[in-house]
């Protein structure tokens, strides 16, 4: 058989790169075509590469912690006993180098949020968000990769790493790396900055003076606190997404001014309809129906009667979005949460939401999400309520302005007002929080929108069928 590259695909409009994290089979197994033979990791999701034909993995190109571009050959397949044919010998067809020959897009940051109340177990939620950030052009990429283009291949992650540290060139050429071939991982480059500037002492017991110095503060930078544990604390080091998620975080805080408004609602007509109809529902369609898709649409509707929601901020220009794009959060079985992003959610009904909130979830926990369905979101929902919190005050998913918190839903006694005097009565109720972006949205309309959620919820009819 012909020998046959393993080449990674294009995952998403904004996916120029992905980083190999894990091998699943090793040089010299049979694989079976469409059997997953490596996990990547882009800055947008997780997922696993199929092998495109059967036979034996002569050659792995590229190793756990590499950082590739899309279209780049990672690995050969052919039959036992030959061999490999590399990119770039004679009898190699042609093909795209294992290296990009210019780094693409660096990894950037994502963020993390949650879902709305009464939501299946896998739809948790945290007062944050998840996943999408723009990302620098390719002209702007090109322009800096040179300075670390000297001899020895750093992947896109590395450089990154080495610009906010301030680590040069000639730091990068004297480190030794730990990945594939010597090449330095991202392991290797913050276990150096975290020894940086701190006296090493050879076998002689001399000082080594070769490490360069830690460069000082300025007023640009915040120098971190250096931790100090004892042998009774456990250490854990953040995995790639946790730590993208806290960097999307301190972000967020740095660019906008975030303001909290709270409402209360009765959603005791809301939450009679479900209980009237769950059970048929799931026989029917043979999945559960939660108070996440009459979220969604509640929030729709609002935007469109407030569509200065509905925008992002470029610079001094207010971009107001056409589309109107909610995203929900899943828990993942790793225990980090994904924001998967329903798309064109006015224009559904309720049945077509119910629909695509299950799906998103359960191709969530499958890992069979792709790029393009956790990307541009316009507005986020939130649910603080599956804790069993009452309220809380989330932090904007950028480049959105606003995103809203559902609380637990409770039954109270409440003042009602009739006809014939007001009473008191047990009623459902819950707190929604909505937390925006003070630059562009004012406390008036940010008020006006949140009490036309809770409006649209404390009138839901009781009669609608799905």
């Amino acid at each position: 058989m012909a020998q046959t590259e393993l080449i990674l695909p294009k995952m998403g409009e904004s996916v120029a790169e992905a980083t190999i994290t894990k091998w699943l089979v090793k040089e010299g197994d049979t694989v079976s075509m469409d059997q997953s033979v490596v996990e990547i990791a882009t800055d947008k999701v997780d997922s696993e590469i199929p092998a495109p034909v059967a036979g034996v993995l002569l050659k792995i190109l590229c190793g756990e912690g590499d950082t590739v571009a899309v279209g780049t050959a990672i690995a050969i397949i052919g039959e036992a006993g030959e061999q490999p044919n590399l990119p770039g010998t004679p009898d190699a067809e042609p093909a795209a180098s294992s290296e990009p020959a210019s780094a693409p897009v660096p990894e950037e940051v994502s963020t993390r949020e949650s879902v709305p109340p009464e939501t299946t177990p896998e739809l948790v939620i945290e007062t944050a968000a998840t996943i999408a950030s723009a990302a620098p052009s390719a002209s702007a990429v090109a322009s800096e990769t040179p300075r670390f283009h000297k001899g020895r291949f750093f992947s896109p992650l590395v450089r990154k790493i080495a610009d906010e540290e301030n680590v040069t060139i000639q730091e990068l050429e004297r480190l030794s790396g730990n990945g594939q071939n010597g090449r330095v991982t991202k392991k290797d480059i913050l276990a150096y900055v975290k020894t940086r500037g701190v006296p090493q002492t050879n076998a002689t017991g001399a000082v080594d003076t070769t490490t360069e110095p830690v460069q000082p503060a300025t007023s640009d930078t915040v120098q971190p606190t250096l931790s100090v544990s004892s042998g009774e604390d456990e250490i854990i080091e953040m995995d790639r997404m946790r730590t993208l998620i806290a960097d999307h975080m301190v972000k967020s805080k740095h660019t906008s001014p975030h303001v909290t408004s709270f409402v209360e609602a009765d959603v005791s007509t809301m939450v009679q309809w479900r209980n009237s109809i769950k059970d048929d529902f799931l026989a029917r369609e043979g999945e559960k129906i939660t108070f996440t898709p009459i979220f969604v649409e509640a929030v729709s509707r609002a935007i469109r009667d407030f569509p200065m929601i509905n925008v992002t901020v470029d610079g001094k220009n207010i971009i107001v979005k056409k589309n109107i794009n909610i995203g929900m959060a899943v828990a993942l079985p790793s225990g980090n949460l994904i924001v998967p992003v329903i798309k064109n959610a006015d224009r559904m009904n309720l049945y077509g939401i119910a629909k695509a909130v299950n799906d998103m979830a359960k191709r969530s926990r499958d890992n069979k999400l792709g790029p393009d369905d956790i990307q541009n979101g316009t507005f986020t929902l939130t649910n603080v309520g599956s804790f069993g919190n009452v309220m809380g005050t989330p932090i904007i998913n950028q480049p959105q302005v606003a995103i809203l918190a559902t609380g637990i839903i409770q039954k109270k006694p409440v003042v009602i007002e009739t006809p014939d005097g007001d009473t008191i009565g047990i009623r459902h109720m819950m707190f929604l929080s909505l937390s925006y972006d003070h630059r562009v949205v004012d406390g008036a309309l940010g008020g006006r929108f949140l009490r036309k959620v809770a409006d649209y919820l404390e009138q839901f009819d009781l009669n609608r069928e799905i």
